[in-house]
């Protein structure tokens, strides 16, 4: 199985992209976000997901191993498909995608292409409560000096987030209302918000359970 991918971006089209690596060109499917940091010429390391079946096999690119592991378990919803979770990390990365299913927000998940109102609630309801993937070996991976890397995408505040949440757990609260609670906080505030601003939010809010 293909996990990462580090060459020449040899060409870039519709949903797809051509790495070249040591002169072999591997054709994969990626999202308008990862395509629109995927210069033609330029070196690019790219987290893979592979998918095998009878006929194909198929590759998929993501930017962080945090997006390539919410691909996989997207798909653990009934009725979402490699289409579907593309659409859905198209218009929700990964902290805020964690935010629309804490506060049970369908709506959200429901701007992406393709996904239906139905497909929406279906992918709230089976991950609410439950902790997110865990990028496969992303603890391992460092950025490699003679690649570039992209720059982080605006509102990923994803490190605030969980520094937050895990200081609520901390005080007591539960996992899955600790979640609920800085996600609304990250809605009121804006997703540049520090964690110690994100905790005080977020206890008013608990405080009113």
């Amino acid at each position: 199985m293909i996990g990462r991918l580090r060459g020449r971006v040899a060409a870039t089209g519709d949903g797809q992209a051509m790495i070249d690596v040591n002169g072999v060109g591997y054709v994969l499917h990626a999202g308008s976000k990862t395509l629109s940091r995927l210069s033609v010429g330029q070196e690019a390391e790219i987290f893979i997901e592979t998918q095998m079946s009878e006929n194909a096999i198929k590759l998929y690119g993501f930017n962080t191993a945090e997006e390539r592991a919410w691909f996989a378990r997207l798909q653990d919803a009934p009725g979402v498909g490699a289409k579907a979770a593309m659409s859905i990390l198209d218009v929700l990365n990964p902290p805020q995608l964690m935010d629309a299913i804490a506060l049970g927000d369908a709506a959200s998940v429901q701007r992406a292409h393709g996904v239906g109102k139905k497909l929406a609630e279906r992918v709230v309801s089976e991950f609410k409560g439950k902790p997110p993937p865990a990028g496969l070996f992303a603890e391992s991976f460092t950025p490699t000096d003679s690649v570039a890397t992209p720059a982080p995408e605006a509102g990923e505040g994803g490190a605030s987030r969980s520094d937050a949440a895990s200081a609520l757990v901390n005080l007591g609260y539960q996992p899955a209302d600790a979640q609920r609670a800085v996600a609304q906080a990250v809605r009121d505030l804006g997703e540049d918000a520090t964690e110690g601003a994100l905790i005080k939010a977020a206890l008013k809010q608990l405080s009113r359970i």
